[in-house]
């Protein structure tokens, strides 16, 4: 004789975040409860939003600090003079998000990452060129 004891569960509060389908009191499937939390439907997908703000913002950071970072590195490796001969070499760095455009998978996450690296150098080079020429008439 054995006998099977289903858990029990307390009732759903207020502050209690399951779906609908539990509420309701049918069970959610295993794989879709984490603990007493259960997990939107996006989850496994992308998210219409997270994935190109996370390539913009990617694409952002790429355009500051990887040149930055292979210009010291290329300096205290190699020194100075060499330094400045290597690198423009960095442009090849470039390859990175054009590459992420060819994968079915990775090419919107690469379209925003070529758009944030694209939109921080047309900002960059915009304000020191306006800094370039409010210096250059303030001193005549």
């Amino acid at each position: 004789m054995t006998d099977t004891v289903e858990p029990t569960t307390a009732p759903a509060g207020p502050g209690d975040d399951r779906g609908a389908n539990e509420k309701a009191g049918e069970k959610a499937p295993e794989k879709e409860r984490r603990g007493r939390f259960s997990l939107p439907q996006w989850w496994h997908k992308d998210h219409p939003v997270f994935g190109p703000l996370a390539g913009f913002y990617t694409g952002m950071l790429f355009v500051i600090v990887v040149p930055g970072l292979y210009g010291t590195l290329l300096k205290s490796v190699v020194g100075y003079q060499r330094t400045e001969e290597l690198f423009p070499f960095v442009a090849l760095t470039l390859l990175v998000p054009i590459g992420l455009l060819v994968p079915r998978r990775t090419r919107r996450f690469g379209r925003y990452m070529l758009f944030g690296c694209l939109a921080t150098a047309v900002v960059v080079i915009g304000v020191a060129a306006v800094v370039l020429y409010l210096l250059i008439t303030r001193d005549s």
